[in-house]
């Protein structure tokens, strides 16, 4: 991997589409030297579908865009604005975008992947499935654009969506974005685990191994189906490490290490 010189263009707050009634904004990094059909990535934030920002993941655009990858950190509404399924919706729409934006970004629309941290990870799951409901692609803008993705990266990724009982809802991360009204197959749907094809792309999964937030089964259950499907699947496990370890700057650019290695190979 060569490091591009000079510096990343960086773009923010451009306006993607639509989530609702509100604008959808994202901030766009392109590499130091200007080129034609290269790789892109986008970027999707964690904070339990429910905090955060494209804030969050500056650090990996501005990294992989030193790399020659065009990146983009979007937002999308959290789960105290609209519950399940606008945020895939918002996503997807975000990766339309890029496509039907590519000649003016310098990528090449079919080389684009999806990657995410936590809850990101988890909407980047279901971003990288091909067969579900077409509700879930949403009328952001673009619709007339295919939002399929060449290749997925899960960082600590909830891939089974829980129906949890006896807990405080305030403590409930999956009521909040399932909603009160959503029943045992609502979240059956909302759960990556359950669309692994033979058709998902290929998918680089991160986890910590004391995680405490994201249990690890969830990586390793992800995994083992990947493997069962045929699916060109890595998953790197970090000993001992704690949800969002990749905060420490060396476990963030080991990471970005691992992601730009991955997204060479499949974009």
């Amino acid at each position: 991997m060569k490091i591009q010189e000079g510096r990343v263009a960086i773009q923010e707050g451009v306006v993607i589409g639509k989530g609702g009634n509100k604008e959808l904004l994202a901030d766009i990094f392109s590499p130091p030297l200007e080129a034609k059909n290269r790789p892109a990535i986008l970027f999707v934030h964690g904070g339990g579908w429910l905090q955060g920002d494209r804030s969050q993941l500056k650090g990996y655009g501005i990294l992989l865009a030193r790399l020659g990858f065009v990146c983009m950190c979007s937002s999308y509404r959290l789960s105290n604005e609209a519950i399940w399924p606008a945020q895939i919706q918002d996503v997807n729409c975000a990766i339309r975008y890029l496509k039907e934006n590519a000649k003016k970004l310098g990528l090449d629309p079919k080389r684009i992947g999806i990657s995410g941290n936590s809850a990101g990870a988890h909407i980047s799951l279901m971003a990288a499935a091909t067969e579900y409901d077409k509700i879930f692609e949403g009328k952001g803008g673009n619709n007339n654009v295919s939002s399929e993705v060449k290749a997925v990266c899960a960082i600590y990724a909830p891939t089974t969506i829980r129906q949890l009982k006896n807990l405080d809802p305030l403590d409930n991360a999956f009521l909040k974005l399932m909603g009160d009204e959503a029943e045992l197959s609502d979240y059956e749907q909302a759960s990556p685990i359950n669309y692994i094809t033979r058709n998902f792309p290929p998918c680089l999964l991160i986890h910590g191994s004391s995680d405490s937030v994201v249990q690890l089964k969830d990586s390793t259950n992800f995994y083992d189906k990947l493997v069962e499907n045929n699916i060109p699947a890595s998953l790197h496990i970090f000993a001992e490490e704690e949800h969002a370890f990749d905060g420490q700057a060396d476990y963030g650019r080991a990471i970005a290490d691992l992601q730009a290695l991955f997204f060479f190979k499949y974009l």
